[in-house]
Order: structure tokens, then sequence, then C-alpha cells
């Protein structure tokens, strides 16, 4: 689940099946009460017409909150949590060692947590050039480049274009966030 339409999708589906539930967020849903295996297939069920999948395996549990983590980071409202080390942030955040989130998440995902930062700030920068509000340096100062040099970098290493040319012809479109990196 990677927006709030996803979450309003998933809660009204439990809803539905009359499952209790304590909150659902991005990745994540904290029941009040474990599921029977009917209940249980009957959820993955629903939620796989919906284009969801059920992860039951703690390790890959793991990394879709490490991309959930993410996701806020980079897309979310929150200017405070951009002054945070990502690295401290994550560990904090799920209680687990950063060293040990960033192997998981390589060996399941193939690449890095900051090759996955990097091509998540990449299209919350095509999504800002997009909108047409902000100036380059606008947009380098709210994803924390530390210059545009270093945004329009990066920018054209991961698309092929620079800020410009994508700005003027918007044909490399953009990805939705929960394919960004696959």
């Amino acid at each position: 689940m990677v927006c709030n339409r996803c979450i309003l999708a998933v809660k009204q589906q439990l809803t539905r099946l009359y499952i209790d539930y304590n909150k659902v967020e991005l990745g994540e849903i904290a029941l009040n009460h474990p599921l029977s295996d009917e209940q249980f297939l009957r959820l993955k069920e629903e939620l796989s017409q919906l284009g969801f999948e059920v992860l039951d395996d703690r390790k890959a549990s793991l990394v879709t909150q490490v991309k959930s983590c993410i996701i806020q980071y980079i897309h979310g409202d929150d200017d405070g949590i951009m002054n945070k080390k990502l690295s401290v942030m994550l560990s904090e955040k799920l209680g687990t060692d950063y060293n040990y989130l960033s192997s998981l998440f390589s060996s399941i995902e193939g690449l890095t947590i900051e090759k996955y930062v990097i091509l998540q700030r990449i299209e919350r920068a095509k999504e800002l050039l997009e909108y047409n509000e902000l100036s380059l340096n606008e947009i380098a100062d709210q994803l924390s480049y530390s210059s545009v040099q270093h945004l329009s970098q990066q920018f054209k290493k991961v698309t092929g274009l620079t800020p410009s040319q994508y700005k003027q012809t918007k044909e490399a479109g953009r990805k939705p966030l929960d394919q960004v990196g696959a």
C-alpha cells in the first residue's frame, strides 16, 4: 500500500469482511485479534483482486515497511523528517539495526536502500516538475539535494534526460510509487 487511497481500499475490505483492526498504515495492518485460516485466505483473496499482496513472511514484511518509510520520508509533507538522517529514521521507526535492514533490503530487492531512495527522489522531482509550481532550486532544496547540479546529475543518470528536457517532453512519464525500483 503506497497511498491514502490504497489504505482506504484496504480498510473498506477489512470492514466488509468484519475483520477487527486497530490501524492500517502504508504496508501494514494491525489487527485486534488473530485471523482464522478461513479469514486469512478470504482477506488474501480479496486484497489480491485489488492488486495487493499479503506478506506473512517477516523478512518480506520488513522490506515492505522499509519501502513505506522511505516513501513517507521522500513524498511526505513532514519537512522535519527530511532533516533526520535516513538510516537513523529507519532504525528508530522499525526498531531494527540499519545494517541488517540494508543487507536484507539488498538481498530481497536486488538494489541498495540508497539506490531506492535516489529512485524515489527522482520520482518526486518528476512530480514537482510536472506541477510547474517550484523552481529547480526549490525542488533541489525540498528534496535535500546539496545543489541543483547534484539533482540534475542524478536526474539525468536515472531518466536519461535533464530536468529541463523532462519538463519540456514529459515523454518519460512517472512510475507508480510501488513500482519504483522494480
